[in-house]
Formats: C-alpha cells, sequence, structure tokens
C-alpha cells in the first residue's frame, strides 16, 4: 500500500505556503537588484556549469534613469512563466511518447530549480528542456540531448551547456517520488479493500486512468512542492471517485488511517485533501496568448538590446503601413465595372 505521509527524505523538498512566497520573493527581488546595477538580468552558462554575470553598465547617464531600464517582472508574472512552461514539458513528453514517471520528474525538476533562481535569471525555456534531458537521464529512459534539441527544433547545446547548473541547483538530489506510483499502490489496495471482482476490477482501472488525468492537473499547481506525493494521488483518486463511485471513499480513508497507525486524525488527513483540490480548482494554464506581454518582459529584462531591436521593427512597420496608406490615397479610383 502507498504510504500518504511525508518520509523524511521528501519532507527536504516539501514547504509551508508561506515558505514559498519567501523563496519566490527572494529570486524574484534578486533579479531585480541585478537589473538595477546591470542594467540586464541573464545568466550565460558555461558546460562546465560556471555563471558569467552580466557586465556593469558604462553609460553613466542610463544608469542613473531608472525609467530607461526593462520593467521587470512580478511574483505573478513569474509564476505564469512557470505553468506555461511546466505544461510545455507535458506537451513535449507527450510527443516524444514519454511515461508518466518522466513527466512529473521533469516537472519536480523544474519547480525545483526555480527555487533557487528567477526566470529573469534563467529562460526557463532552456531549463524546461534541460530538466526532460536530465529527468531522461535518470529515469533510464536514454534520449540524446541532439535527439531531443531537433524534436522541438532547439539548440541541443544549450541542454547541455545548461544540465550542470540544474544539477548544482537540485543539490544533486535527483531522487523523485511521484503521485503516479503511489496512485498504482493505492489503486491495488482498493481491489483488496473491495475484494473486487469482474466489473468493479475494470472501474477501478477506470479510475486509475481518470486519477492520472487529475495528477497532470496538480502537477503544474505549487501542492507537489506543499504535499506529500501520497496525499497527491488520495487527492486525485477522490476527485475521481466523485466520476466513477466505485468505493466508500471516507471509508477507505479511515481503513489506512487505522492500518498505518497515523498520528494523523481522519479530519486532517480530509483537510489536506480538500487543499489539495483548492489548489487545483485555481489552476490557471496561461496561452501562447496570455503570455506574449510577460514574454516580451522577459526578453527584455534577460536582453535590452532585444526591447530596441523591437522597437525599431515596430516603428519600421508602422512606418511602410502609414507609407503604404498614403500611396493608397493618391491611387486614383476605380470605376466599377
Amino acid at each position: 500500500m502507498a504510504d500518504f505521509q511525508t518520509s523524511t527524505h521528501r519532507a527536504k523538498w516539501i514547504f509551508t505556503p508561506h515558505d514559498l512566497m519567501e523563496k519566490y520573493q527572494a529570486t524574484n527581488q534578486r533579479a531585480i537588484k541585478t537589473l538595477e546595477q546591470f542594467g540586464a538580468t541573464r545568466i550565460e552558462v558555461d558546460v562546465d556549469g560556471s555563471l558569467s554575470y552580466p557586465e556593469p553598465q558604462l553609460d553613466g547617464k542610463n544608469h542613473a534613469e531608472k525609467h530607461s531600464l526593462p520593467k521587470p517582472l512580478n511574483t505573478e508574472e513569474e509564476k505564469l512563466m512557470r505553468v506555461f512552461y511546466e505544461h510545455k514539458i507535458q506537451e513535449v513528453c507527450g510527443a516524444f511518447g514519454f511515461p508518466h514517471k518522466i513527466q512529473a520528474t521533469a516537472i519536480l525538476y523544474f519547480k525545483r530549480f526555480y527555487l533557487q533562481w528567477s526566470v529573469m535569471e534563467h529562460h526557463p525555456k532552456h531549463i524546461m528542456l534541460t530538466c526532460i534531458y536530465a529527468s531522461c537521464k535518470v529515469e533510464e529512459n536514454h534520449v540524446s540531448a541532439e535527439e531531443l534539441g531537433k524534436g522541438i527544433q532547439q539548440d541541443h547545446q544549450v541542454i547541455l551547456n545548461n544540465e550542470m547548473i540544474v544539477l548544482q541547483s537540485l543539490g544533486f538530489d535527483l531522487i523523485v517520488f511521484t503521485p503516479y506510483r503511489s496512485i498504482e499502490g493505492f489503486i491495488d489496495d482498493m481491489e483488496e479493500f473491495c475484494q473486487a471482482k469482474n466489473g468493479q476490477l475494470q472501474m477501478l482501472k477506470d479510475l486509475r486512468e481518470t486519477s492520472k488525468l487529475e495528477v497532470d492537473k496538480t502537477m503544474l499547481t505549487d501542492a507537489p512542492l506543499l504535499f506529500p506525493p501520497g496525499q497527491l494521488a488520495l487527492a486525485a483518486l477522490r476527485r475521481s471517485n466523485e466520476v466513477h463511485r466505485v468505493l466508500d471513499f471516507e471509508r477507505y480513508l479511515e481503513n489506512i488511517i487505522s492500518r498505518q497507525h497515523s498520528a494523523h486524525s481522519i479530519l486532517e488527513l480530509t483537510e489536506s485533501l480538500d487543499d489539495i483540490d483548492s489548489w487545483v480548482r485555481k489552476l490557471n494554464i496561461p496561452t501562447t496568448k496570455d503570455m506574449r506581454h510577460i514574454d516580451r518582459k522577459l526578453k527584455s529584462c534577460l536582453d535590452p538590446t532585444s526591447q530596441d531591436e523591437s522597437k525599431k521593427r515596430d516603428k519600421k512597420s508602422k512606418h511602410k503601413s502609414k507609407r503604404t496608406s498614403s500611396e493608397m490615397q493618391g491611387m486614383p479610383s476605380v470605376a466599377p465595372l
């Protein structure tokens, strides 16, 4: 039977909401200070994992004029950026046909990385690919960086360059426990609990598959950093059971608590599952259109010259449009045939 509590190892990566907010605010503020000091936030990573920070601004006038600096992302915009690329991890893993374990491991690596860094310091597109690559290696589903990069039309060298900084940021702690494995354990346990036969066995199979889809949504929230995988699995199973009505879920929860001699009461466990459900209900997966403004801000923070080039393109486009409009107005009207 799966353990719904937190082991010592798992507790290392489990935080309170307050702790999480402090970490996100700290990385955000550090990136903003870098932007104010250097005029850019991009941190370059070499193959050996060494970091190169932005060069100090030589132009004192620009440095003094804060309004000339790119506008930094706030913590809410950073959150949307992380969710967007976590969802991209799921899409990429799905396109390659990777199992759920690799997808979940990559997302957890990604989440843990951005507890240490702001998205303004390391572009999440690059970190996303590196997390997938590292997850494949750890889970022994060998895919080369070249193959992964080619599959999504990205330079594989970026993956290799970022591999060491990702591993260092994770403290080389690559062991990940995911809710998908817990679901399998709970389903097997439910078969015994229900003494399932024939039709009910099929219902449990349906419950398993629906629960995995529920976990997919859960993985895009902060819940995996707040609750152990067993509780995430139970919350997904409970939501799925509301659809399939396979068993009396409250009685099942009471049963596993009594067998595990848990220090937690049924009320405490239920409250945790309710909290997880609340995170899932609040999930908002931004679209590419939603991200355009934030992405422009991010690019200008990472590399302010890209903002200048973008303005030149916009100005050129507007001038061309205005000229075309003037030419159209100066053309003689054509009488209808």
